[in-house]
């Protein structure tokens, strides 16, 4: 039986390469989204078309009843969970943090850290359920320690939650058996930058980036798919950057 996982915004970016990746390594895999259906169809008929299992679990990670359903969802379909990725995050539009809504803000937390926090309690209840071990996985972001000054300094904030909360986590499920970890990238080439209001914006930061380029979505997904692994069973509330040197 392959292992299943589900991957929150899983359909777009480094989401879809997540996605993509995991049900070629013979993962079963719950794809989530939000609005984007025509993207996570899309990609369930890529997965399906090469042989892999899938299903589309469509939700709001920051609303409770949402993410049960979507749980609720997976294991009807696959079985009993083995992994959780939470990717799914919004930036906001770039600018100042005092030009920033106060709306936006708060969805930001809503989204990125509340969001998260759902998941991991229901994929907790569910590995306790079935009385079986489990790895999470949440996706921060290099942002959490360069701050992102005059760009998104509150997203920036949400991460470093992010990371703080996955340490804290990781030590309280680890006598159950249960792994914590993630993974923060750096600057990624996704359509996330011109959803945050600046497309070029990836060839005005790469010089700033050692490496001088983006990472690919592929390139995030690959240590997401080793903390899932066996090969990291010994990791436990650690952050992997992923982001070029910075």
């Amino acid at each position: 039986m392959k292992r299943a996982i589900l991957v929150t915004g899983g359909s777009r970016g480094i989401g879809a390469a997540i996605s993509t990746m995991a049900a070629a390594r013979g993962y079963a895999v719950a794809i989530n989204y939000l609005h984007d259906e025509r993207s996570a169809r899309a990609l369930l008929a890529a997965i399906e078309a090469g042989g892999g299992a899938a299903c589309l679990v469509q939700g709001d990670v920051a609303e409770e009843a949402d993410v049960e359903r979507m749980f609720d969802t997976a294991v009807a379909r696959f079985g009993a969970l083995y992994g959780v990725v939470n990717n799914a995050g919004i930036t906001g539009r770039l600018g100042k943090f005092v030009a920033a809504e106060p709306a936006s803000i708060a969805q930001i937390f809503r989204t990125n850290v509340l969001g998260t926090m759902n998941c991991c309690r229901a994929a907790i209840q569910r590995f306790q359920r079935s009385g079986s071990t489990g790895v999470i996985v949440n996706l921060s972001s290099i942002a959490a320690v360069t701050g992102s000054p005059n760009e998104y300094v509150h997203y920036a904030a949400s991460k470093a939650a992010i990371e703080t909360f996955t340490l804290g986590l990781a030590r309280e499920v680890a006598v159950d058996g249960i792994r914590v970890c993630a993974v923060a990238p750096g600057s990624t080439l996704t359509d996330i930058h011109a959803t945050a209001g600046e497309p070029g914006r990836p060839a005005r930061i790469a010089p700033n980036i050692p490496m001088r380029r983006l990472a690919t979505p592929e390139e995030i997904a690959e240590p997401v798919l080793w903390l899932l692994s066996d090969a990291a069973s010994y990791m436990n509330g650690a952050t992997v950057r992923c982001s070029g040197g910075l």
